[in-house]
């Protein structure tokens, strides 16, 4: 079972490339994100979130405890689950200018990458600085820290992301 769960808190293997782990696991979030979007339901897309924290959390716990260490840097399970999030602010705008939850296409189109990449540039920029409270909630035990850092760093995403909406960057 230990190699099944390690498979899966390095995000299907992803985490084990040897340099930024953590941006080849955020860019699996995206295709994540992407198919939480297809249902075409918010209340499905809200679910799956959930559900991938709560997930994230006890899988990067056994993960933590298969390899005896606080927050591996292979373990990137964590930043998938966050990726979603970070989109938040942004599917609650298109959702109110368009009344219709946005495709995931759209995010991946001419007229949406570059909101995707703001999203993507700055969830990796918070999670590596690690602003208070980011920080601070690393040392939360059992998993938890591992994914409430990644979950408040996206916070900090759809604060900026509110920021650029209200300065019609977007």
């Amino acid at each position: 079972m230990n190699p099944l769960i390690l498979w899966l808190a390095q995000g299907f293997g992803i985490g084990r490339i040897p340099f930024a782990p953590g941006t080849f696991g955020s860019l699996l979030g995206l295709a994540w994100f992407a198919l939480l979007l297809a249902a075409g339901s918010l209340w499905l897309f809200v679910a799956g979130t959930i559900f991938g924290i709560a997930i994230s959390v006890w899988l990067c716990g056994e993960a933590e405890k298969i390899l005896k260490k606080t927050d591996p840097g292979s373990v990137v399970f964590d930043e998938i689950c966050a990726i979603p999030i970070c989109f938040l602010v942004s599917i609650g705008m298109l959702l109110h200018q368009n009344g219709k939850l946005p495709s995931p296409e759209y995010f991946f189109s001419a007229q949406g990458w570059l909101q995707t990449v703001a999203v993507f540039v700055l969830f990796r920029f918070f999670d590596v600085v690690k602003p208070w409270p980011v920080r601070g909630s690393q040392k939360l035990h059992c998993g938890l820290g591992v994914t409430i850092d990644d979950v408040l760093a996206a916070g900090y995403v759809n604060g900026c992301m509110a920021l650029l909406f209200a300065a019609r960057v977007f």
